[in-house]
């Protein structure tokens, strides 16, 4: 497992609750390194994240802190996921809940989905995924301030998050999941130099063991899609990251192809 490292930014203040109070994120989840790490990165989103390892513990949270959002495990060591979804939406009806699944128990995505569950993600994940996932939730269930924007914009290149629409200068951009994550990452912090393993923790899954070689492949893949042909907007700063700034933009000169 790769260790948390925070983005570049620091903490996101734009995405809160409708009145501009942190939003709330109970994890729940019986690994308490894979708890602790997605309420990390959550915490660096700005929001107030509780965690609990076991399902009565979760219930007790709920009820004590009344999330916006819950993040759920479906096979805990005392409840079933579904049996925690039932007794939190007894007191909080209109919780998000996003379930964490095995890769292959596709039952289980059914049966939460099925007992209202709101959306799921699988084990091995990507944390950006898991965090997209959430703000969407969260959109959708108004808990939000309505200034809150989906659609990224850097330069001449357009990205909205819900759709997974790509286009740059009007031209559309056809992109896998995980070039896409990669995208979202580096236009969440444009003008910034983000590290090999800043770049890890955030894009690629949890238990991913920390190849920098992965980063070095997509970002070759993104600029063939998205530079190629017109004028560079991903650039390397040797022996610290990469970045991304608008083509026309004259900041970060350094930074080399």
């Amino acid at each position: 497992m790769t260790t948390p490292t925070a983005p570049a930014t620091g903490p996101r203040d734009a995405f809160t609750r409708a009145d501009g109070s942190p939003i709330r994120a109970l994890v729940v989840d019986d690994e308490p390194a894979l708890g602790e790490l997605l309420a990390t990165v959550l915490r660096y989103e700005g929001w107030h994240v509780d965690t609990a390892v076991t399902g009565h513990a979760a219930v007790r949270v709920a009820r004590r802190e009344q999330p916006d959002v819950v993040v759920l495990d479906v096979m805990l060591p005392d409840l079933s996921g579904l049996e925690v979804l039932r007794r939190i939406r007894a007191v909080h009806p209109t919780v998000p809940v996003l379930f964490l699944t095995a890769k292959d128990a596709v039952e289980d995505r059914v049966a939460g989905l099925t007992a209202g569950g709101d959306d799921y993600v699988t084990k091995p994940f990507s944390l950006e995924e898991v965090i997209a996932r959430l703000r969407a939730l969260l959109r959708r269930a108004g808990a939000t301030a309505a200034t809150e924007d989906h659609v990224l914009v850097v330069g001449d290149l357009h990205m909205d998050e819900d759709s997974h629409e790509v286009s740059r200068a009007g031209e559309p951009v056809t992109l896998t999941a995980t070039e896409f994550e990669l995208l979202r990452y580096l236009m969440r912090n444009p003008r910034r130099v983000l590290s090999k393993a800043q770049i890890l923790d955030r894009v690629w899954q949890y238990d991913f063991g920390g190849r920098a070689n992965i980063v070095e492949l997509y970002v070759s893949y993104l600029r063939r899609k998205i530079d190629a042909g017109r004028p560079p907007m991903i650039h390397t700063v040797r022996g610290v990251g990469y970045l991304l700034k608008p083509a026309e933009d004259p900041a970060g000169s350094t930074a080399d192809r």
